[in-house]
């Protein structure tokens, strides 16, 4: 069953992390979907706040993957855009097993190397307001079905 959440704002995408963040649970995997500038990146800042991680969070389109462990408890943020698909090396199935949180940008460009129990957000930009978002949750596994239960 999807989920289907309207942001008009920064902030209320920010509010929406952090309720997820508050249902939070160890070796927990998001794969956030969405063009370039959706807010995939604002979402994992929203989350990694209420995580009270104290780094700031930037996109890791360059490193590939952070690792941020200041916070409540460790969060992968990774950003696979420029992988192409080629992930073999990297260890990315690792980063499921370690007791943190997993936030995947541009998932769709590994969907092979995915766990099936997940929560997929798709965020899609508004034709119509610039700021206005169209997110689509979809959970894969009871506890991810439970966490939109309680949240949404």
């Amino acid at each position: 069953m999807d989920f289907k959440i309207t942001t008009y704002s920064e902030e209320e995408t920010i509010e929406l992390a952090q309720n997820i963040e508050s249902e939070k649970f160890p070796n927990m995997v998001i794969c956030l979907r969405g063009d370039l500038g959706s807010g995939k990146t604002v979402f994992t800042k929203g989350f990694a706040q209420a995580l009270e991680v104290k780094e700031e969070v930037t996109s890791p389109t360059f490193t590939i993957i952070k690792e941020y462990t200041s916070g409540e408890m460790p969060l992968y943020h990774m950003d696979v855009y420029r992988l192409d698909g080629k992930v073999d090396d990297l260890g990315i199935e690792e980063y499921y097993n370690k007791k943190g949180i997993t936030i995947i940008e541009w998932a769709d460009m590994i969907e092979d190397y995915l766990p099936e129990k997940r929560l997929d957000i798709r965020i899609k930009n508004s034709s119509e307001d610039e700021d206005k978002r169209i997110i689509t949750i979809t959970p894969h596994g009871r506890k991810y079905e439970e966490l939109c239960e309680a949240i949404l």
